[in-house]
């Protein structure tokens, strides 16, 4: 099950994921970040997970052919879960973006909220 979140404004989209993704929850996924990519060609997301159990092959295919045609319209990436699940998206995330990522425990949502939504400043974040 997903969720795209009411903090979703303009080049800002956050999502709540739980269970295991597959390629239905991309096909609800997907429209809304494309949709903002083509109007402000770089967005920042919040990406909390909840109960996260992975990926379906159908779901694993359907992330990775996004992220190789869109990871670079990426600015920030702030990513909410269990230190397990930041490993993984780590691994996952790194070959196809250089946006900055920054994970964070689930006690810490609004301090990720935050942190996305900021404007990318020249100093160390």
């Amino acid at each position: 099950m997903n969720w795209i979140l009411p903090e979703t404004k303009e080049a800002f989209v956050a999502i709540k994921v739980s269970g295991r993704l597959d390629k239905n929850d991309y096909d609800t996924i997907v429209p809304t970040l494309k949709n903002r990519i083509e109007q402000y060609e770089y967005i920042s997301l919040y990406w909390e997970m909840e109960n996260f159990d992975g990926w379906t092959f159908g779901g694993l295919w359907t992330d990775l052919k996004f992220d190789v045609k869109y990871a670079k319209n990426f600015k920030k990436i702030a990513i909410v879960g269990e230190k397990k699940t930041h490993d993984l998206m780590e691994s996952f995330l790194k070959p196809f973006t250089s946006s900055k990522t920054k994970y964070f425990d689930r006690d810490d949502k609004e301090v990720a909220l935050h942190w996305a939504k900021s404007p990318i400043s020249s100093k160390l974040s």
